[in-house]
């Protein structure tokens, strides 16, 4: 059974520092957004004179292991998680991708999703492909000057994307003018610089985080320390609200936000909103656990673990039949039938996309003696295409958009089910509001 879970488009990592090996530290970074993409990993690393790109399908863990970091030699490199959202699942379309223009060679990972991917080429496989092809065509209208050719293609890309980019000697960070995907500038107590997707990435190098670049900012790195470039007007912000619902890891900032903090009020609201007479609140491991902490400190009713989630299970396999495919979710989660067996639970998730994966989970459940089960889901309906990084394009796919509530209810085999309201959601995220994308909640675009 393929984890029907949302994927997360990609994670990204730079870091210069010629005191330091910077294929280590990155490799360190990657370790740190492996949640963010599980089916390829790469790294670009520079001496100062040559780039070297080594990339391939896999976790970080099981692709790169000492030797091949021994032969990734300098102190500037970039690195990219990813899973493919667009292009298929395969080495070509691994990151980071690279080029050859005039006397340059650059590399680039992207975190995000074009729209415009049609209007610019036609030839490419992925989205991240056309970015690369179009600053090679750029290069030579602007004397090889990688900072000139980037401030020349950004402003024609339309939708999501936080860039990490690096030629012999510079490495740039950019990130589109609505800023949907985060991206982090951290300094390092050598002197170094760090780009990454997440807080956490930067806290396992020994970085401090410094600042967020800010959307339709570049920020170049090179000898003479951190120079910003707006590359375009900022547009209304729409940081993609799903980083705070199941994304980002919960140990990190967004906006300033603790994201632990964020799910554990979506928690507290949900337990305001739709209380039940239960015995325990239980999780569904592990982006809900928040919450769940939430719902029971606001209920007054226990929190306990229904679950045991295998920390080694990456993602699940494709099985051929229905016998393999419940094997395959035993292998994921198993029920701790003395904590559930008899007891009216409260099973708190974090967003239901496909429900696949929740429905076999929910039997194991009832198999195990739960005596009813109330599903409490801390995001609203999930109904709509994400376009900009999250692998939902196919609406069809998506159970809410299909089913109502009561259907959905019924087909989960839970007793009750409810959903938080989005403007609880927004309001456990910040009190302040605007500056979030919505859309696979409300189908409100803020690109078309």
């Amino acid at each position: 059974m393929a984890d029907d879970s949302p994927k997360e488009a990609c994670g990204v990592f730079g870091v210069r520092d010629p005191q330091q090996p910077a294929a280590h530290l990155t490799y360190l970074g990657l370790y740190a957004l492996q949640h963010r993409g599980q089916e390829s990993a790469g790294i670009a690393v520079s001496d100062g004179d040559k780039v070297l790109v080594d990339k391939d399908m896999g976790l970080v863990s099981t692709i790169f292991d000492t030797h091949r970091l021994q032969a990734l030699p300098g102190g500037l490199a970039i690195g990219h998680v990813r899973y493919a959202t667009t292009g298929a699942s395969a080495w070509h379309n691994a990151q980071p991708v690279s080029r050859h223009a005039g006397d340059i060679f650059f590399a680039l990972g992207h975190n995000g999703n074009l729209v415009n991917t049609t209007d610019l080429t036609t030839e490419s496989g992925s989205d991240s492909d056309v970015v690369a092809a179009l600053l090679a065509e750029a290069l030579p209208r602007h004397g090889d000057d990688l900072i000139e050719a980037a401030t020349e293609v950004l402003p024609r890309l339309r939708g999501a994307y936080s860039f990490v980019l690096m030629d012999e000697t510079r490495l740039i960070g950019a990130r589109d003018p609505h800023g949907f995907r985060p991206l982090f500038l951290g300094r390092l107590d050598t002197g170094g610089w760090v780009l990454a997707s997440e807080t956490p990435a930067l806290d396992v190098v020994g970085a401090a985080v410094v600042r967020e670049i800010e959307p339709g900012e570049l920020v170049v790195i090179d000898d003479d320390g951190v120079r910003s470039v707006q590359f375009s007007a900022p547009e209304p912000r729409a940081l993609c609200s799903f980083e705070f619902v199941y994304i980002a890891r919960p140990d990190g900032q967004l906006a300033g936000i603790g994201v632990h903090a964020a799910r554990r009020r979506m928690g507290v609201a949900l337990a305001a909103q739709a209380p039940v007479e239960a015995d325990m609140v239980m999780p569904i491991p592990d982006s809900s656990i928040p919450g769940a902490q939430g719902y029971a400190a606001a209920s007054g009713i226990e929190y306990g673990d229904g679950l045991i989630k295998n920390r080694y299970i990456g993602r699940t396999f494709i099985a051929p039949n229905q016998q393999l495919r419940e094997n395959a979710v035993r292998l994921k989660f198993n029920a701790i039938a003395d904590n559930v067996a008899g007891k009216r639970l409260i099973v708190v998730e974090d967003s239901i996309v496909r429900a696949t994966t929740l429905r076999a989970t929910m039997k194991l459940l009832r198999d195990a003696g739960a005596a009813e089960i109330h599903l409490r889901v801390l995001s609203p309906p999930y109904r709509w295409s994400c376009y900009y990084g999250l692998d939902t394009s196919d609406r069809s796919k998506l159970v809410a958009a299909t089913m109502t509530v009561d259907q959905i209810r019924d087909h989960l085999g839970a007793d009750t089910l409810a959903y938080l309201e989005l403007d609880g959601m927004m309001n456990a995220i910040t009190p302040t509001p605007g500056g979030f994308c919505t859309a696979c909640l409300t189908g409100r675009y803020p690109v078309p």
